[in-house]
Parts: C-alpha cells; structure tokens; sequence
C-alpha cells in the first residue's frame, strides 16, 4: 500500500545520467535541440530517461533561446550571522536589479553540482555560489549554456567563470601586526576543522607572516565554524595559555564561542589575560558583551562586487574571466590594547 502522505521524488537530469552512465551535460544536450550527441549516448539517456519516467522540463528545452529573470543563489552555514547578512544583500541587489533569487541550500553532505544543475532546468539568468567550490564539469556546463556563474570566496575550480575572492592574505597580515602592536609575543590561531577556502587562507597567510617574523604560532583546529566549535576550542586554547597571550579566530562566529568558553569556563579576562582578535566583523561583534577587535570585510563591498560581475556577463558574454578582490581593515575594540591598524 502506498503512503499517500509521502510525495513521489522527482526525476531530475542527475538520476537519468547516474542510470544511463554519462554524464549530466550528456543528458542536457541529448534533449536540446541541434546540440552534438553520439548516437550511442542518446539511445543510453533516452532508455533511462523512460525507466525513470523523466519528463523534460519546458524552461530546461527553451535555454539556449531565452531566459529568465530567475537568478540561483546557492548558500550554505546559514546559522553563520555573517553569511545571513551576506545572502539578504544579494537578495535585496537581485530584486533591484529587476531579477528574482532563487535560494537553494548547499551544506557539507550536499552536491552542489547537482543543484546548479537542478537551477539550469529553470532557465535561470546566472548563478551566485557561496558554498563549497563548483566541479569543474558543471562550471562548464553553465558557460556551454550561457549561464554565467560568479563564485564568491572559493577556490578556482578550473573553468573561466568570475570570482570574487576576500583579500585573506592582508587580513592575516593586520591581524598579526595589530597583536604585535598590542604587546603579545606568543600567539594562536583558532580555525575550524575542516576549513573553507577563504578561512584555511587567512590562517594559512597569518602563520607565514609570524614564521618570517620568527614569532611562534601554536594552531588549534578544531570543530566547525560555528558558536559551538568555538567553545569546544576554548579548552584547547585554555591548556596552552601559559603560551600564548594573543589569540587569532579566522572567524567572529567561532571567536564568540571562544571568547564565552575562556571567560565563563576558565575564568580568564580578555584583555588582561589573553587578547584576542577575529575575523568578518559580524553585528554581534560589536554587542558590548563582546566588544570584539576584528578584521572587516565589508558585506556590502562583497555583494556589490559579485552582482556587477553577474550584470557585467549578462551584457558582454564574452568578456575574459574576471577575478576581482575585496579589500579588508581593523577595527580595534575591547579585546586588544593596541592601536588600530587602517
């Protein structure tokens, strides 16, 4: 007996090529007209297409004649305050822009490859990746479809598509000058477990600028990027303590939970004991429980970039690749005694 509570999963183009043995440009193009197909794989996605029961979306048919005003932003750590901000901004730029987002959710266990693809069958304009790093298979696909992709803060997947990337090595550069200017001699770096692109790079850029300076770096990586992680962190920053008096989170969010951790946990006073600065400038960071010395990259800065890459695409499909960077500042607060670095 069938539930009737329980929708029936969709078939998408991702299942009929898994089935068929191709990949999924193979079935995208099988059902466009005109486009390249060996006889062989045609016959291989349309068996599996109709052992799947899969129908061709009607915008998916139509995406080399038209477009929509449809953009796909695919986002993920949305419980993260900064990419929260970061995702509204976009939201409200598209929407002025005479576009309508699409928001689809990228977290860790999810294939971003299969949601780009899953955006391409609503004949979308352009996407906006801020999760993890494209395939490369799929980054092609959207410039063979004339779909531009600008990703944000990741790594160069291996096709010409636009990118917006934070200049993480600059901020890992204030951030050590401002604790050496502050009096700290001993540092550590706070980084998740399993870092970003752009988070492992400001950590990475921090601990190279100490090592030529010949200051020691003691690096804790450990949980997620996240208030909780933070907090599991504590205790390992709390058991080198006797060396280490300066302390670089590579993101406000996991700093808060260090901050919490060391003050309520461990009874230490920030900055009298430990001084400790962070990375993105999220709003909490200037709540006066925290009062938090970070290191700024302008939420606004990096929307605006990232749409005018999108705009600019739109126009001039065939512009070279563009990869732009956004610049980064301090802001000094509580947590350090030094004095800020512009």
């Amino acid at each position: 007996m069938t539930d009737q509570g329980t929708p029936k999963k969709q078939v998408n183009s991702f299942d009929v090529a898994r089935l068929a043995g191709v990949s999924r440009s193979a079935v995208s193009r099988t059902f466009t007209d005109g486009a390249s197909v060996s006889e062989e794989t045609r016959e291989k996605v349309i068996k599996a297409a109709r052992e799947l029961g899969y129908r061709v979306n009607v915008l998916a048919r139509s995406l080399h004649k038209q477009k929509s005003d449809l953009v796909g932003v695919v986002a993920a750590d949305l419980d993260n305050p900064f990419r929260a901000e970061q995702i509204d901004l976009l939201s409200q730029g598209l929407l002025e822009g005479g576009f309508r987002p699409i928001l689809l959710r990228g977290d860790p266990s999810t294939d971003v490859a299969e949601l780009i693809g899953s955006l391409l069958q609503y004949s979308v304009a352009g996407v906006i990746v801020t999760s993890d790093t494209p395939p490369e298979e799929i980054c092609r696909e959207c410039l063979e479809n004339g779909v531009p992709l600008v990703v944000v803060n990741k790594r160069d997947p291996g096709a010409p598509v636009d990118r917006v990337v934070t200049d993480f090595e600059a901020g890992g550069r204030l951030a050590f000058e401002h604790l050496i200017a502050s009096g700290c001699r001993k540092l550590a770096v706070v980084t998740p477990e399993r870092s970003s692109y752009s988070v492992n790079g400001r950590a990475l850029a921090f601990e190279q600028i100490a090592n030529d300076a010949g200051v020691p770096v003691v690096r804790i990586a450990w949980g997620t990027q996240s208030y909780d992680g933070g907090l599991a962190a504590s205790a390992y920053v709390n058991k080198v303590r006797s060396e280490v008096d300066g302390v670089f989170c590579t993101a406000d969010y996991l700093a808060l939970g260090v901050m919490d951790g060391l003050r309520h946990e461990y009874g230490l006073r920030i900055p009298e004991d430990l001084q400790l600065i962070g990375y993105d400038d999220i709003v909490q960071a200037s709540w006066k429980s925290y009062d938090m010395t970070t290191v700024v990259q302008s939420r606004h800065e990096l929307c605006e970039i990232t749409l005018n890459l999108l705009m600019q695409r739109l126009e001039e499909p065939d512009l070279p690749q563009q990869v732009e960077t956004c610049g980064v500042s301090l802001i000094q607060r509580g947590t350090t005694v030094g004095s800020s670095i512009a």
